[in-house]
């Protein structure tokens, strides 16, 4: 016997495609559910913070950015500094001594520009270790925003470039040359800034809060000062310490000579300047900067990027590179130079590394 067709009248079509519609909504409407959700938690809530356009992903950093905001926090914290210097209410007192017995000076200015600094960055740049000389209270926190705007100056010259964030270490001096701040002695004072990556320093700021004059560069990528045109090898002007100089003065005169002149400065960052071609009358200037004992890495880690940045060197006594990572001290004493033979010398200066252990 036959099968028996079966026949559906329009009006059973109709029903039959109208059931079938409602099996796929009642399959897919969970996942069109779950896929809205993800993509409304994915965008920024109402009066939230957005992610820019070409900012770094996550786990990322731009270090043409990070280069924006470090000169932003130098420039910051050199407000405070000299807000507090010039209102005469430093309320310096003494936080320890250094090796060689001297005294280090605490004031309002250090702590107030290390505030705004750290916050500052750290709003910027949270997946980022910071570190800085004066302390960070934690129940003094502030909110320091950064509107990701960078300067012009620094779009012309800097690509955009990306590193992994653990990569990244910050340091920060909030106020380079403490004591000379007491002293009023306001040409030596820096604010500084310095990112290192894998412990090589590759983004230098040092800013002079009273002439607010910036100095900033990066290593492959661009700077707005430049070396000078000529330096003397053969009788340099050797820049050190106030502290130390007559330690330096005796090796190097019997090295180069009684011409051989000693410049005793404070602040290291002043020290780096004055290798540099700075057009600041209070400016000095000199072809090798020396230092013979232990100092801190805040103190010199953006000098030396600002250095390697222009071709120039900055290494132990003995000629090591120096690492900012792990300890906050560079025990080897230092030596920095451009566009000079700067092997030749350590070779000639052997003696300095003798005294930088004490």
């Amino acid at each position: 016997m036959a099968p028996m067709g079966i026949r559906l009248s329009p009006l059973g079509m109709a029903v039959f495609c109208l059931l079938g519609l409602g099996v796929l909504y009642h399959l897919y409407s969970g996942f069109l559910a779950g896929r809205f959700a993800f993509f409304m938690l994915s965008e920024p809530a109402a009066g939230g913070p957005e992610t820019p356009r070409g900012s770094a992903p996550a786990g990322a950093v731009d270090l043409r950015e990070l280069l924006a905001v470090s000169v932003l926090a130098a420039v910051r914290g050199g407000e405070e500094v000299k807000r507090v210097r010039e209102g005469n209410v430093l309320n310096a007192k003494a936080k320890g001594k250094t090796r060689e017995g001297a005294e280090e000076q605490l004031t309002s200015g250090d702590l107030l520009s290390n505030r705004r600094m750290f916050y500052l960055l750290k709003g910027a740049f949270p997946a980022v270790q910071i570190n800085s000389e004066e302390h960070v209270d934690t129940a003094d926190q502030e909110t320091v925003s950064w509107d990701r705007t960078i300067p012009e100056d620094i779009k012309q010259k800097i690509q955009p470039k990306e590193v992994p964030a653990e990569s990244v270490t910050v340091w920060i001096d909030p106020l380079d040359a403490t004591q000379e701040y007491t002293e009023d002695l306001r040409q030596y004072v820096t604010t500084m800034v310095c990112v290192a990556v894998n412990g090589k320093p590759v983004i230098g700021v040092i800013h002079k809060p009273f002439s607010a004059y910036t100095a900033w560069a990066m290593v492959d990528g661009g700077s707005n000062v430049k070396a000078r045109s000529s330096y003397n090898e053969k009788t340099p002007r050797i820049i050190v310490s106030r502290s130390h100089a007559g330690k330096v003065e005796l090796v190097a005169r019997q090295t180069f000579g009684n011409k051989t002149v000693i410049i005793p400065a404070g602040g290291a960052g002043y020290k780096v300047l004055a290798l540099l071609d700075v057009a600041e009358k209070n400016q000095e200037e000199a072809d090798v900067y020396i230092h013979v004992t232990y100092i801190k890495k805040w103190d010199i880690c953006a000098g030396n990027a600002v250095l390697r940045a222009l071709g120039g060197h900055m290494t132990t006594l003995t000629g090591e590179e120096i690492s900012y990572t792990g300890s906050d001290g560079n025990e080897g004493g230092l030596i920095a130079s451009i566009n000079m033979n700067h092997k030749a010398l350590i070779e000639k200066l052997p003696d300095l590394e003798k005294t930088s252990h004490k």
